[in-house]
């Protein structure tokens, strides 16, 4: 396969074929991450992504399921993404799911009918990058979409039946603003009737605002004790009224959880009030409590 940089994609994506559909992420502005900093966003020729397929075809006897990559790949036209999901069935005709990154703006640009279309076309899946709950956060981090934004295009998605998987970034709010962020995060979790919800932990890393903000002290990082505080305060604030798999199983948590909201939320919030009186946490430190 042909990448161009560095590839990424999500966990339950890991047996999937990815092809890049787009370079990059046409935001690409938000101030804790670097996954696209070392790209200009391009829509790749539809004549590429096609030469990918067939060329994967012609290695791999069976593809169960496609990612679209890059960051937010959901941008592209109606039109183009129906000629590459088609291209995609007919070249894959055992593939059962085409997923891709999206963000919420993707989503409310397109109509109902276009998204349902899509999703006769194959398209199963749409990962969203959240962050928050909080729009004072989603400021901060320069998300560039609200939180009502957010809100409406996951149950835009959701009606049309595409499912969609949100990722929401503990820690996210610093000190400064880890109730605030924590809070309204549950009650995002609660409101916006997502398939799944996942939970990763903040690292951040050179070529980052916020990793500079945090050198300088002008942002300031939660410990071990107040990740785990931030995680109990969105699970008490997460009241779903339809079924959600939530998941704190990513390698950055420090409280490994997954269960299905509403009717595991006691057991969840157990394990979490179990971590907190466990002393041998430290910040590099794991705990394993799947359901």
């Amino acid at each position: 396969m042909r990448y161009e940089g560095d590839v990424y994609r999500p966990p339950s994506e890991a047996r999937s074929l990815i092809v890049q559909a787009t370079l990059g992420c046409s935001h690409n502005s938000c101030t804790f991450c670097t996954m696209y900093k070392q790209k200009r966003f391009r829509v790749r020729p539809f004549e590429e992504v096609i030469e990918d397929f067939s060329m994967a075809r012609r290695y791999y006897p069976h593809i169960q399921r496609i990612f679209l990559a890059d960051g937010d790949a959901l941008c592209l036209s109606t039109d183009k993404l129906m000629r590459i999901l088609n291209e995609a069935r007919a070249i894959f005709p055992e593939c059962t799911r085409i997923g891709i990154y999206s963000r919420s703006s993707n989503i409310l640009k397109k109509s109902e009918s276009e998204l349902k279309s899509l999703r006769e076309a194959g398209l199963g899946i749409a990962y969203i990058g959240a962050e928050s709950g909080s729009d004072e956060v989603l400021s901060l981090i320069n998300k560039g979409e609200t939180t009502g934004q957010m809100i409406e295009a996951v149950k835009k998605a959701e009606g049309a039946g595409i499912k969609t998987s949100v990722t929401f970034v503990s820690g996210l709010g610093g000190k400064k603003l880890m109730a605030e962020h924590a809070i309204e995060t549950g009650k995002m979790i609660g409101k916006m009737g997502a398939s799944d919800v996942g939970l990763l932990t903040l690292i951040l890393a050179p070529g980052a605002q916020m990793y500079d903000d945090m050198l300088t002290g002008k942002f300031e990082t939660l410990s071990a004790s107040e990740i785990i505080d931030e995680l109990e305060l969105i699970l008490t604030n997460a009241d779903c009224e339809s079924n959600c798999v939530l998941r704190a199983n990513h390698p950055s948590n420090l409280v490994m959880l997954k269960g299905t909201l509403p009717q595991d939320k006691g057991k969840l919030l157990a394990i979490v009030g179990h971590a907190k009186s466990d002393e041998s946490i430290t910040d590099a430190g794991l705990i394993d409590r799947r359901l």
